[in-house]
């Protein structure tokens, strides 16, 4: 087409590397919905797979060498803070138990519509890797409606602005309501 421009470069291959990373993610979610929905334990589907998810999210930037390996092996060692927001995710020690109570909270919930809102939302509080915490939240959302039979959803990036809006006022103001109209809304 002649529209190639090499200054670009770098950033398309970035953006296709992302891509692949999220096909890739989503191979090994489509497996996770294929455990649950033949019987499977959604909390024990879900942690075994979690780290999986991410992993193969990043797998061809490491492939790349763009990250190392180490750096999508386990959860954060580091403080993260969220652009844009004033919500501040949890500190590196507190990971491993914040995590445990959401694998028990999913054990626990008998309804798949409630373990998709609050797995989506308390996984993306607790804010547990480096990057990625969002998309791994969607997949997590996802795997938990389709535990029930409900439909995958999709947020359209015209309402990414309302999403993150919504998410910001659940995690800093402790108002999930918004979140939920927002979710049932699409």
């Amino acid at each position: 087409s002649g529209a190639w421009k090499p200054d670009n470069d770098d950033a398309d291959s970035k953006n296709a590397l992302a891509a692949r990373g999220y096909w890739q993610a989503f191979q090994e979610v489509k497996k996770s919905v294929s455990d649950l929905l033949s019987g499977s334990d959604n909390a024990d589907v879900v942690e075994r797979d979690l780290s999986v998810w991410h992993s193969e999210m990043f797998m061809p930037c490491v492939t790349a060498g763009i990250i190392k390996p180490s750096d999508i092996v386990g959860y954060r060692s580091h403080q993260v803070y969220i652009r844009n927001s004033m919500h501040t995710p949890l500190r590196p020690d507190a990971l491993r138990d914040a995590m445990t109570a959401l694998f028990d909270l999913l054990k626990e919930e008998q309804e798949a519509s409630v373990r998709a809102v609050l797995g989506h939302f308390i996984f993306t509080y607790i804010h547990p890797y480096m990057d990625g915490n969002g998309r791994v939240g969607r997949f997590l959302m996802n795997t938990m409606l389709a535990s029930g039979g409900y439909d995958w959803l999709i947020i359209p990036v015209e309402r990414r602005d309302e999403y993150m809006v919504v998410l910001e006022k659940a995690s800093v103001e402790s108002d999930i309501v918004p979140f939920v109209k927002f979710l049932s809304s699409i």
